[in-house]
């Protein structure tokens, strides 16, 4: 029975060996990789005025501690936070000469023992001056320098109340340096004074402004940004400037881009395609203003003649903060224009230049500023196409099939002939 059953029960081992072989992940290569992870710091406003209570009936300083609560719970492993204050030490009563430099850094960036942060987060009160300018350019240094971006998120509910060095100017300065360093301002009033102020801060520097009225508002706003350092540290954009047409536009290699798009506008880029590669491209546009209800992003690739080859929307009607579509397009799929005049041109080369354009229905009330244009981020990628088989195929299944059959057949004859071998030296013994 052992001899008779010896190659079948062998057959099955191998096929089985041959099974967990060929389907174990491969061996890490170890190893950390060089990159750099993200880096925020959060700036709180801890100044006399934090005191008031209109936040949904609390104080605004309590509102903060529990949105950064909140946030630091939530915060990706590998981002790297610091904390730091301004007007928490020196009583707004005190001399103005002192209050302007009461800014400190309470938890260094880093990785993040989270019960301390919120411990130190916990102990503010509400003390004193507002020294934005000096606190901003205290995170800069906090933060240093690198190749990946780095965030400040500063909240405050008031303008700067020493005046030098202004926060405008500290920001331009630090935009100046080309650290790759985005400041994003959270304003806890509607006053049009700390809006303006808070703008200038954003847009000097590539970030946002928002202003929240309620505690959930303050918490996603706050984990959004945090986590947006978070999602773009692997690949620092490239800021680039679209054109109004497809002709002139900017020719984009693989990457990530940053650009501004006004409302209502079309916003064009071109993209080197040859035969046999795919382009994949993505867009977001950072909603960073009140906009009116009813409204989308559109992403195209056109040919260079003009045609429509393929299309990614995305549309809203509530509150959000960002929008963002994609598409993916060959040579080998149908275009959505049934012309042949739907692929792009070729140069001697072969490759095609495919134009994609950015579009948007955006409309804002009354009021609201509308320069800079909205920030956008183009993600675009050209990789090997993957044709469709043209029936039913095992395509490289073959291959698989006949690599399986011979290692269990190897296996069956090996266990096969050791079952021989111990039954013939058994009966010899």
């Amino acid at each position: 029975m052992i001899i008779r059953n010896g190659p079948k029960i062998g057959l099955l081992v191998g096929v089985l060996a041959a099974l967990a072989t060929l389907s174990a992940p491969p061996a890490s290569a170890g190893g950390s990789s060089d990159q750099e992870a993200p880096k925020v710091e959060l700036v709180l406003d801890s100044s006399g005025s934090m005191r008031a209570t209109d936040i949904d009936g609390r104080s605004r300083m309590s509102v903060a501690q529990q949105s950064f609560g909140a946030v630091v719970d939530s915060l990706p492993d590998e981002t790297q936070l610091g904390i730091r204050v301004l007007g928490s030490r020196v009583s707004a009563s005190s001399s103005q000469a002192l209050g302007c430099r009461d800014t400190q850094q309470i938890s260094p960036v880093g990785p993040v023992d989270k019960v301390r942060a919120k411990a130190a987060i916990a102990r503010l009160r509400p003390t004193g001056w507002t020294p934005i300018g000096l606190a901003l350019r205290g995170a800069a240094a906090d933060l240093g320098t690198g190749e990946t971006t780095r965030r400040i998120v500063l909240i405050t509910d008031g303008e700067d109340t020493c005046g030098v060095p202004g926060p405008c100017d500290v920001a331009r300065e630090l935009a100046a340096r080309g650290t790759h360093l985005v400041v994003d301002t959270l304003g806890l009033t509607l006053d049009d004074k700390v809006r303006r102020q808070l703008t200038c801060i954003a847009d000097a520097t590539g970030g946002t402004y928002t202003a929240v009225q309620h505690q959930a508002e303050l918490t996603d706003r706050l984990d959004q940004l945090v986590h947006r350092a978070h999602d773009t540290y692997r690949r620092t954009p490239r800021q680039v400037g679209g054109s109004d047409r497809c002709a002139n536009a900017p020719i984009l290699a693989p990457g990530v881009y940053t650009d501004r798009e006004r409302f209502a506008e079309h916003r064009w880029y071109r993209v080197a395609v040859s035969p046999g590669q795919e382009l994949r491209a993505s867009v977001s546009v950072a909603l960073d203003r009140s906009l009116n209800p009813d409204y989308g992003v559109l992403l195209r690739a056109i040919s260079s003649s003009g045609q429509e080859m393929v299309r990614g929307t995305d549309a809203g009607s509530g509150r959000t903060d960002v929008l963002s579509t994609g598409l993916r397009w060959s040579d080998q799929q149908p275009s959505a224009s049934p012309e042949p005049s739907a692929s792009p041109a070729a140069d001697e080369s072969g490759t095609g230049l495919v134009c994609l354009v950015v579009s948007n229905s955006f409309s804002i009330p009354a009021g609201v500023r509308t320069t800079p244009g909205m920030p956008l981020e183009l993600t675009v990628g050209v990789v090997p196409s993957s044709p469709a088989p043209g029936g039913p195929s095992l395509g490289r299944g073959w291959l698989l099939l006949l690599v399986l059959a011979g290692a269990g057949l190897l296996g069956g004859l090996v266990t096969g002939w050791l079952a021989r071998w111990r039954i013939a030296i058994w009966k010899d013994n």
